[in-house]
């Protein structure tokens, strides 16, 4: 089964031909070229493929996506604002390396104990806030100078030094 990631959302329908504009968190402007599908999560687990005809940049975190199919501005508003992902593959192709979001996929580690896997990664002023799944519940953890160790990109680890009793908020 392929792992897919959250890049971000369709934020608005443009123009009358039924375009759509991605807000994402690649990290540089992208035209994602030949990128063929992006995916919409309909159901839990259940990624419907949206095919691309064109793209083009709008800004550093906004693309104009044409998606086969959808012909006028009333079928493309369907589709905000709803998430969109990508198939692991394509996201390493298109997601800068020292964005944020590649972060997706890296475990967290605290005192030498593996917290879990970060599913997502939210942006903020001053630091970035990691969602993990611990002991059954959904924790967000924050990364920022005061808390991060270092990262080991090898191996897919992120090193930090948690506040006191910060996890037993979600146990």
């Amino acid at each position: 089964m392929s792992q897919y990631f959250k890049i971000g959302k369709f934020a608005a329908s443009h123009g009358l031909l039924g375009e759509l504009i991605l807000q994402h968190s690649l990290g540089k402007k992208t035209t994602l070229k030949g990128l063929e599908a992006l995916f919409i999560e309909e159901q839990p687990d259940n990624f419907i493929p949206y095919f691309i005809e064109k793209t083009s940049i709008k800004n550093e975190k906004e693309t104009y996506i044409k998606i086969e199919g959808i012909n006028n501005k009333e079928v493309a508003r369907k589709l905000t604002p709803k998430e969109v992902w990508l198939e692991e593959a394509d996201f390493k192709k298109y997601a800068q390396q020292s964005a944020p979001i590649a972060l997706l996929g890296f475990r967290i580690i605290n005192d030498e104990i593996d917290l879990g896997e970060i599913i997502e990664v939210i942006e903020q002023p001053h630091q970035i806030l990691c969602t993990i799944l611990y002991k059954g519940n959904e924790a967000l953890i924050p990364i920022h100078e005061g808390s991060l160790i270092k990262i080991d990109k090898k191996n897919k680890k992120i090193f930090v030094d948690l506040p006191e009793g910060l996890l037993e908020i979600y146990e």
